[in-house]
């Protein structure tokens, strides 16, 4: 179950591309809160408090400060680098309330069949799940330690907190343990296997070693 962290926000009191790139450079971040049916506010979040909530896996945070409220971390926006953190989407949350949410995958363990010479095949990174607010997992842990060769792991194999139930369809592969694809064998022609062609003798010619006379 996801731990609830708190996250200090201030209301932001104007927008634009200068004044997010301004923010960011003083170490925080640009966010906002919206959901039943109430205004959508916008804030701003230091930026450690927000890096440390994402290595943690975090998903519900209790926001603190000129804003106080429930909020699911419903979207996390990156440059195209995929290294500097730009922007946050908030929604608001009640404990009681179902919601729908994307969590990572992380597998633990050793497969068996590798040790077979299988290789072990991540397909399925992140699940999207509905499930009650209290109990949104930090990430789904998925133990292969009795994965076989030729064996597989699908969504409904998946560990899911009480009360929540995976969007995809159950049959959807997540991990397997396969045998490695041989390459095709090139043909190989042997040496001497075409006869080179034999040039006859002209006409008149003598044989080798014959004395002409």
């Amino acid at each position: 179950m996801s731990q609830t962290e708190v996250i200090h926000v201030k209301i932001r009191p104007s927008r634009g591309k200068h004044e997010a790139r301004r923010m960011r450079a003083h170490g925080e971040i640009p966010a906002v809160l919206y959901g039943h049916g109430e205004a959508t506010v916008s804030l701003t979040v230091p930026a450690s408090e927000i890096e440390a909530l994402l290595r943690h896996g975090g998903k519900v945070v209790q926001l603190q400060g000129e804003v106080n409220d429930s909020a699911l971390v419903r979207e996390v926006q990156w440059d195209s680098l995929g290294t500097e953190l730009l922007h946050l989407d908030f929604t608001r949350v009640s404990s009681t309330e179902t919601v729908e949410t994307t969590v990572p995958i992380e597998l633990r363990g050793d497969a068996p069949g590798t040790r077979e010479g299988g290789i072990l095949e991540h397909v399925m990174h992140t699940l999207e799940i509905r499930c009650p607010v209290a109990s949104i997992p930090d990430r789904l842990l998925v133990n292969v330690n009795a994965l076989g060769l030729g064996e597989s792991i699908t969504v409904g194999d998946l560990p899911l907190p009480t009360g929540a139930e995976a969007i995809p369809d159950p049959h959807e592969l997540v991990v397997h343990c396969v045998a490695p694809v041989e390459a095709p064998e090139e043909e190989v022609v042997a040496a001497g296997a075409v006869e080179p062609e034999v040039i006859g003798r002209r006409e008149g010619e003598a044989e080798e070693g014959e004395k002409e006379g």
